[in-house]
C-alpha cells in the first residue's frame, strides 16, 4: 500500500519538474521575444495592428502614432512611480481615420489627479506619440484587484472598453484594438512622466524544477531501500 503510493507520488514529483522545465524553455522564449521587440525600430500603427489582427500578440512593440488628444476623457489607472503612489494617465487619441486609440502617457502624483493642476501637459493640437503597444486584457487579472471605480475615474485594472466608454467619445466611436505606453519623451511641465513601462519577467521555474526533481529522487531512494530491505531480512 505505502510502496503503491511512493510510486505516484513520485510520478507526480517527476511531472511537476518535467511542466517547471516547459514552463522555462517557454519564458525564455518570451524574454527573447521582448527584447527583440523593444530593441527593434518603431512601426506605424497600421504595421502593428496588422500583426496583433493575425496573432493577437504585439507586446512591447514599439510603434509610432499621430493624432489629437482628447484630454476631457483621459482615465487614471492607480499606480506606483519610484516610490510615489498615484496614477498612470490613459488619454484617448483622435486618428485622422476618426477611430480613437488609448495612449498610456505616464504617470502623476497622487495630489495632481485633477487635469487643472498640470494644464501645461494638456497638449493641443496634433502630436506624434512613439511607445510600445500593449495588448488589451481579455479579463480581470486576479480577483485580487478591487473592482473599478469608474464613478470616480479611478482604474485598477485595465478594462480597455470600460475606459473608452467612459471617456465621452462620440457615439459610435470605433477603438484600436490595443493600449499604447508613451515612450520618456518629455511632456511640457514635466507631467506626465513617460516611459513608465515596466518590463520584469520572473524566471524561477530551473529552481522549481530542481526542486521537485530532487525531491523525486530522495523518494526514489527512499523507495530502493524499502524494496531492498525484504531481501536482506530473508
Amino acid at each position: 500500500m505505502l510502496l503503491g503510493l511512493g510510486l505516484v507520488l513520485l510520478l507526480i514529483l517527476l511531472a511537476l519538474g518535467t511542466w517547471q522545465v516547459q514552463r522555462l524553455h517557454w519564458k525564455e522564449g518570451l524574454l527573447q521575444t521582448i527584447d527583440r521587440r523593444t530593441h527593434s525600430a518603431p512601426l506605424p500603427l497600421a504595421e502593428v495592428e496588422k500583426e496583433f489582427a493575425s496573432t493577437g500578440d504585439v507586446d512591447y512593440t514599439p510603434v509610432t502614432v499621430s493624432g489629437t488628444f482628447r484630454h476631457s476623457g483621459e482615465r487614471h489607472f492607480y499606480a506606483t512611480w519610484e516610490g510615489d503612489a498615484g496614477f498612470n494617465v490613459y488619454t484617448p487619441l483622435a486618428l485622422d481615420d476618426g477611430r480613437f486609440v488609448l495612449i498610456n502617457r505616464g504617470f502623476i502624483p497622487y495630489d495632481l489627479k485633477d487635469p487643472a493642476k498640470r494644464a501645461k501637459g494638456q497638449i493641443p493640437g496634433k502630436v506624434t506619440i512613439t511607445g510600445l503597444a500593449r495588448n488589451p486584457l481579455p479579463a480581470k487579472p486576479s480577483m485580487m484587484l478591487p473592482d473599478n471605480d469608474v464613478a470616480k475615474n479611478i482604474f485598477y485594472w485595465k478594462d480597455r472598453d470600460t475606459m473608452a466608454a467612459s471617456a465621452g467619445l462620440p457615439a459610435g466611436f470605433t477603438l484600436v484594438s490595443i493600449f499604447i505606453d508613451a515612450d520618456k519623451a518629455p511632456n511640457p511641465g514635466g507631467l506626465p512622466i513617460g516611459g513608465v513601462t515596466i518590463i520584469d519577467l520572473p524566471n524561477s521555474h530551473l529552481q522549481y524544477a530542481v526542486t521537485w526533481y530532487g525531491l523525486a529522487a530522495a523518494l526514489a531512494a527512499v523507495l530502493i531501500l524499502r524494496l531492498r530491505r525484504p531481501a536482506k531480512e530473508e
